[in-house]
């Protein structure tokens, strides 16, 4: 099923409410006066839910018309409706999670530039393998490749990669899916920790497994978020 827009997101969850308020088939016109919209928007936005599976319509003759008359439309929601605003919650849920834990980071790293980022990489690494979100276990992840590719920029090859880093994800440019090889890179540094670079190179599999769940939008998110990352750490 084709995306809703967040205005169709919006206009079902609102119509799921009034459906449930009435607990009954709901007639376009009271749903456009219950939500402030015009009668024609209303009945437009039901006939493409209706299209997309998430609204069924029956038709009805109006019990207070008198002799033969033209029946009314009477809308409602279906299962698959329900269950589409239940996960969409729970994605906005998942999205409220992902921004604090974004906000924190780049807090802590905006902070850290003069004594170093020691304690945070630490931190991200061991909890990684107790985080199930794949959103914030990328977040994350990528966070610790790039500290870590930080901590040996001087070198030749480990500048150029930072460099590539900051337009990660823009046209042209490498994408997330290179990151895996960014820690195979670095385990091949001398300078680099060796602890460090064998943790992360046993999360390459799963950061590559969780990558491939998310949705685009979400991988524009991360790539957003690479990119600041790279950009605080290369100043």
């Amino acid at each position: 099923m084709k995306k809703l827009t967040y205005r169709q997101q919006q206009f079902l969850s609102q119509f799921l409410d009034v459906y449930r308020d009435m607990d009954r088939p709901v007639h376009y016109v009271a749903v456009a006066e219950r939500l402030g919209i015009g009668n024609v928007t209303a009945y437009e936005m039901l006939r493409l839910l209706e299209e997309r599976g998430l609204v069924r319509a029956e038709y009805h003759l109006d019990p207070d018309q008198r002799g033969p008359g033209r029946s009314m439309v009477l809308f409602y929601p279906t299962q698959e409706a329900s269950r589409l605003i239940n996960e969409l919650a729970g994605e906005t849920a998942e999205l409220d999670d992902w921004r604090a834990v974004k906000e924190f980071i780049l807090k802590q790293l905006r902070e850290g530039k003069a004594g170093g980022y020691e304690a945070l990489l630490s931190d991200l690494l061991a909890r990684l393998p107790e985080r199930h979100s794949p959103l914030i276990y990328a977040t994350e992840i990528i966070t610790a490749m790039i500290l870590t590719l930080a901590s040996v920029q001087e070198t030749p090859g480990a500048y150029k990669l930072m460099e590539r880093l900051r337009r990660i994800g823009l046209p042209g440019e490498i994408g997330l899916n290179a990151l895996g090889g960014v820690s195979m890179a670095l385990s091949l540094l001398e300078r680099v920790n060796r602890r460090l670079s064998t943790l992360l190179l046993a999360q390459v599999g799963r950061y590559e497994t969780m990558l491939a769940k998310l949705n685009e939008e979400n991988h524009l998110r991360l790539s957003d978020f690479a990119r600041e990352v790279a950009s605080i750490l290369a100043e």
